[in-house]
């Protein structure tokens, strides 16, 4: 794509990022109160019956998801076209979601900053080591490497990691913002876990909150991993690498039927919102149909983003993911071409 066609492709989505105030709030009202009303039914059915519970706990997780898009937002600075407006809502919404506001504003910065570069990996993203970086690593970063990308600890323990101690901690050298930011979401959290066990008891609030937190989790985690994670996905080094390019060829549109794209905030038209994060959730799918050149970005379904579970390494040479079973053909040609013995260690060591 040349520069110019990359210059009037950003060009055709500008007059999608305006925010909408009506229109956000609307989605505040669809999306807050019933998040509070199915929690307290869940709460309600437990008298009922424990799977009663659970099947509510699940659908409340669905709002949370959809919570966390107007979290995202806000982080962009797209939801209202105030600030100040954006920063406060963020923050009631990270109390939601488990979020600290600040802390993720950044690093998902930095995400859509170096998205697809290769050289600029760590953060903000989802843990990709190329071949090359693979063969080269020690036999702990291996290790690590596997239980990182193992779906039971990814999608099972993830989401615990992320909540009760990623979140929770601010990293070093922040700032005095994000740092007291993070500390009132902590505060915020414990307090109203404490009242909500001191009025209802811990047993019955851990039966719906730990649900809700787990299936959340594991459906935001799975939103972002499969969203970047597919067969021909763009990925390249820092002086090949193109910020357009990176944004359509290395985001999918996640074709999702109409319910599951309303409760994911249309987040599965994600190539539009790597091409530009200003998009509001509610302008990303017509800013897809009104602009031709985004209809070719790579479309997956529920059923083809299961094949995204056996992408693990990021093959450089022939562009594309593959699985722990191709690593044996392929360690064989490094072999035979004499070409195993010169690869670099890797440049991202988590």
């Amino acid at each position: 794509m040349s520069i110019n066609k990359q210059r009037e492709l950003r060009k055709n989505i500008t007059s999608f990022e305006q925010s909408d105030t009506k229109s956000s709030v609307y989605q505040l009202i669809n999306t807050i109160p019933p998040f509070f009303l199915l929690w307290f039914l869940a709460y309600q059915s437990l008298s009922v019956s424990i799977w009663l519970t659970l099947a509510l706990a699940v659908v409340t997780a669905g709002f949370v998801v959809r919570t966390f898009i107007i979290f995202h937002d806000c982080t962009h600075q797209s939801f209202f076209k105030s600030k100040r407006a954006n920063r406060v809502l963020g923050t009631i919404t990270g109390i939601i979601t488990h979020f600290p506001f600040e802390k993720w504003k950044r690093s998902h910065t930095i995400h859509h900053a170096t998205s697809g570069n290769l050289d600029k990996r760590g953060t903000g993203d989802v843990w990709v080591m190329t071949v090359d970086e693979y063969f080269a690593a020690s036999f702990w970063t291996r290790l690590s490497y596997r239980l990182y990308r193992n779906p039971i600890i990814m999608f099972g323990f993830g989401p615990i990691y992320l909540y009760f101690i990623s979140n929770r901690v601010n990293r070093k050298g922040a700032r005095r913002k994000e740092r007291l930011n993070t500390y009132f979401i902590n505060l915020s959290i414990a307090t109203i876990y404490g009242l909500m066990i001191f009025a209802i008891g811990w047993q019955a609030f851990m039966i719906i909150q730990i649900p809700i937190l787990l299936v959340s989790g594991s459906l935001g985690i799975w939103l972002f991993y499969v969203q970047h994670q597919f067969e021909d996905s763009y990925f390249e080094s820092e002086d090949e690498w193109d910020y357009v390019k990176a944004a359509v060829d290395g985001s999918s549109y996640y074709k999702l039927p109409k319910l599951m794209q309303w409760l994911t905030g249309n987040i599965g038209f994600h190539h539009v919102h790597h091409l530009s994060p200003r998009v509001p959730n509610y302008h990303l799918e017509k800013a897809h149909e009104s602009t031709p050149p985004l209809q070719n970005a790579t479309t997956i379904t529920l059923a083809s983003s299961l094949k995204s579970i056996r992408f693990r390494l990021f093959d450089e040479k022939n562009k594309t993911f593959v699985g722990f079973n191709d690593l044996k053909h392929l360690k064989k040609k490094l072999k035979t071409s004499g070409q195993l013995n010169t690869i670099r260690p890797s440049l991202q060591q988590k």
